[in-house]
């Protein structure tokens, strides 16, 4: 079965993508393409899915770099494959033949571009890596090896838009604590639950932090199980396990 790479015309000429679950190996609850090794899917099958991603991207099988996330606002600049697992939410490079990517299941997936420099990036920005950090993070990283704000260009993915993610006071409270200004990215939901709008404060962070452009792909994770793994429908459904989405970027 073809993969399910969705693409953009805003990090062009790079080879990118962020990568549906068709296509993929996994079968039972991880159904198609899941590429997350810390799953309880079987080790063989996630490689053969992230072989079929590297294939895709053009890159060697040990070229397809990622890394140990932990919502963390850590980002790392890498020149090659990585020798031993590293904890980062964030990967630059401006390496050729090098394909950087990040997995996720409802948090945003956001690639960076900066065409002047020849400079990429790519970040796991949950709620939680988004407030913070990562993405002013992985952006620094990027500078540290000659990109400049003003001509980045930065895409966030799939991820869980706000009609789908359902939170409580608790949550609400800490955004308001970091900025008052976040009540923005709230709506009112069922009784003293809120709806938060990720992708709106992922593109805020990302503007505020001065790229060239910023956009998002208007894809839900939550709303199409066909096409995408969702942490929270897994939850909502008292499945046992979760698939990876990946999304990946390289010069």
């Amino acid at each position: 079965m073809t993969l399910d790479i969705i693409s953009h015309d805003l990090l062009e000429p790079t080879r990118h993508g962020f990568f549906g679950r068709k296509g993929g190996a996994s079968s039972g609850i991880f159904a198609g393409l899941n590429c997350g090794a810390g799953s309880s899917d079987q080790k063989d099958i996630v490689a053969i899915n992230r072989a079929r991603v590297a294939d895709a991207m053009g890159v060697e099988r040990t070229n397809l770099v990622t890394v140990h996330q932990t919502h963390s606002a850590d980002a790392i600049v890498v020149d090659g494959p990585l020798d031993a697992p590293v904890e980062a939410d964030g990967i630059v490079t401006r390496t050729p033949g090098i394909a950087i990517a990040i997995l996720t299941a409802d948090c945003q997936p956001v690639l960076f571009h900066d065409p002047e420099a020849g400079v990429i990036g790519a970040a796991h920005a949950g709620w939680k890596g988004a407030v913070s950090g990562i993405l002013d993070a992985t952006l620094d990283a990027m500078e540290s090896i000659g990109a400049t704000r003003a001509n980045i260009r930065a895409l966030i993915g799939p991820t869980i838009s706000q009609r789908a993610y359902e939170v409580g006071p608790e949550f609400f409270d800490n955004f308001i604590a970091d900025d008052a200004d976040n009540t923005r990215f709230f709506a009112q939901g069922n009784g003293d639950r809120m709806l938060f709008d990720l992708p709106s404060y992922g593109l805020h962070r990302l503007r505020s932090a001065g790229v060239g452009e910023a956009q998002w792909t208007g894809h839900c994770t939550y709303s199409d199980a066909d096409r995408f793994y969702s942490f929270r429908r897994t939850c909502h459904a008292g499945e046992a396990d979760y698939g990876r989405l990946i999304s990946a970027i390289r010069l």
